[in-house]
């Protein structure tokens, strides 16, 4: 199913995602792949990134960040806290852009504003954990003014009826496994809030514990609503 003719999304699994945007820019959103263990082998090699986006600082959303980011020198848009935390890995500073909640960043012809979460953000480093600011959700404007929520990790907040009143968008990417994040419970809530036709499930069956599924938020939330049934490697 395509969400949108001129733009396609590549489940590499977990909350990582491959995006092709509608001018051919190839996006990589919260990179955990070479070490994602349900990404499906062909997706592993990522020899071209554009723009680089990163929710949060848990590992399973940048452990793979530097080694992408050193190969291919991509414009990355994440928080304050975590652009310093990759300056400071000597990635180059020029191509780090750091914003804030309520934020709107032009990076490579697409706009990305930052978004609340609910959830935590500490960095793994060095065997410790350091401040990665506050985690975020993203709302992502291609070149032809097509839009997506992307929630990142989060629970259901009332606010996400305000993010949907000022941005705009017809598809929302929603964590649905549980225990780390809302389950589809929780989640069919955040659907009635977003007011969205369209819901892209992600954050789930990677691990056992991640165990709520599609079918069942598919449940919850009716036929009014598709919500895409879908595996690691699949393209919307």
């Amino acid at each position: 199913m395509a969400l949108n003719a001129d733009v396609s999304f590549t489940w590499v699994g977990h909350g990582t995602w491959k995006a092709r945007s509608a001018k051919g820019k190839e996006v990589l959103i919260d990179p955990w792949v070479m070490n994602n263990p349900v990404a499906p082998e062909q997706l592993k090699n990522v020899d071209r990134c554009d723009l680089m986006l990163i929710t949060h600082g848990h590992f399973d959303h940048i452990h793979d960040a530097l080694e992408i980011a050193r190969r291919t020198k991509p414009t990355i848009v994440t928080n304050f806290e975590i652009s310093a935390w990759l300056g400071s890995k000597g990635l180059d500073a020029d191509k780090i852009i750091g914003g804030n909640q309520g934020g709107t960043i032009e990076a490579e012809g697409m706009a990305v504003t930052l978004v609340h979460a609910e959830h935590s953000c500490g960095i793994t480093d060095n065997g410790g954990i350091v401040y990665g600011g506050q985690a975020c959700g993203l709302v992502i404007e291609f070149e032809n003014g097509f839009s997506v929520y992307f929630a990142g990790d989060t629970d259901v907040f009332g606010d996400m009826s305000i993010i949907a009143e000022l941005g705009k968008f017809d598809v929302a990417f929603l964590p649905i496994g549980g225990f780390y994040t809302m389950g589809p419970e929780r989640a069919a809530k955040a659907v009635s809030l977003l007011g969205v036709k369209t819901v892209v499930p992600m954050h789930f069956g990677t691990f056992p514990i991640l165990s709520g599924n599609p079918s069942q938020l598919q449940e919850l939330v009716g036929n009014g609503v598709k919500v895409l049934d879908i595996k690691p490697g699949d393209t919307v």
